[in-house]
């Protein structure tokens, strides 16, 4: 199950932030080595302090599997204030229809169902959860910074990130900064190769709180 957590409901599904702080703990510090700031093994950042919107993946075991963090353009982003040089010579988008994804991960058990291009059913769930969340907000386009991994992951997937300058050394890996389209065809090509039944995205109501 994908659920969405806005602001508003931080407080309603605060062990479930905890979880995910460890899981991206356990992701980002243990895993890959980047160099992140971590706590009594939990990852936070500043842009954990700009009310985002966070999808959780949940396992059938209820244990938090996947994350991803959302946040408007309109306001602080990775891309603007931390990683502007991946930009070249193009202008930081700052627009309502475009909202930045960050700290995508995944912690899951050898068991994970598989799907097409051989990538975790999980993988598709979040993809899925992030067109979702976008179409019912009425996104256009999300930006993001991520890792050229990532990126051959997200072409597998039939999403492809739309670069926004060249691939960058960042620390223990290559940056490399993009859009990823929001339409309805996209969600489809992600349900389809996921093997995905329909919505995944759960919340007593769907959209942004007011």
């Amino acid at each position: 199950m994908m659920q969405l957590i806005t602001p508003d409901l931080y407080g309603e599904f605060a062990s479930e932030l905890k979880e995910m702080h460890g899981l991206r703990h356990r992701v980002f510090k243990e895993r890959l080595d980047w160099e992140v700031q971590t706590e009594g093994e939990m990852e936070t950042d500043a842009f954990d302090g700009f009310k985002p919107v966070y999808l959780l993946l949940k396992g059938s075991d209820w244990r938090i599997r996947g994350c991803v963090r959302l946040l408007p353009t309109t306001g602080p982003t990775m891309l603007r204030d931390t990683f502007s040089g991946l930009l070249g010579t193009d202008v930081v988008p700052s627009t309502p229809d475009i909202w930045e994804s960050s700290r995508f991960a995944l912690d899951l058990p050898p068991s994970t169902p598989k799907a097409a291009g051989g990538l975790a059913q999980a993988t598709y769930e979040l993809f899925a959860g992030m067109i979702e969340f976008a179409l019912a907000n009425n996104l256009t386009r999300i930006v993001t910074v991520t890792d050229t991994r990532m990126e051959r992951i997200l072409r597998l997937a039939t999403w492809p990130l739309s670069r926004i300058g060249q691939p960058k050394p960042v620390g223990k890996t290559e940056a490399v900064a993009g859009f990823l389209e929001i339409s309805h065809a996209s969600l489809l090509r992600i349900r389809w190769r996921g093997r995905l039944n329909g919505p995944v995205l759960w919340q007593p109501v769907l959209g942004l709180s007011a």
